[in-house]
């Protein structure tokens, strides 16, 4: 039976263990749990559109009535020193009581072409982004 100084020990040995696995996500926020190296040879997110639908179908409060929809297909961007896929969007949701507050930036990342990934605070990785209309996303259900 362990006495509790040898507890003690064994919960610290594991707990900076469990740090050891984890990397910070940069000034993006977030934790890394991936044995990623943010290598320039990330493959392209084919079906991101179709990918960022489904997450948005549950992210959002109020999917239903979104305005306002553009995107900028998915380019090399440096997110938290790693290499990425990133898609700028912007949008204006409707709020739970169906106001709107006015249109958003967002940055979503790609990790090995899946959605990783949404950045609230996206003016400096969207800087100079190409947004086209994004009519799917006007058409969205619950």
């Amino acid at each position: 039976m362990l006495g509790a100084s040898a507890k003690l020990l064994a919960i610290v040995l594991l707990a900076g263990s469990l740090a050891a696995c984890m990397t910070d996500g940069g000034d993006q926020g977030g934790v890394v749990y991936t044995d990623d190296r943010g290598v320039a040879n990330q493959p392209f997110p084919v079906d991101y559109r179709a990918q960022l639908l489904a997450f948005l179908r549950t992210y959002l409060n109020n999917p239903v009535g979104v305005r306002d929809a553009a995107m900028a297909e998915p380019i090399q961007r440096n997110v938290g020193g790693r290499l990425r896929y990133v898609s700028c969007l912007r949008y204006n949701a409707r709020e739970i009581d169906g106001s709107y507050r006015g249109v958003v930036q967002r940055a979503v990342v790609y990790v090995d072409a899946r959605l990783d990934r949404m950045i609230e605070k996206a003016d400096e990785v969207c800087a100079g982004a190409a947004y086209a209309p994004f009519p799917e996303l006007e058409k969205l259900t619950r």
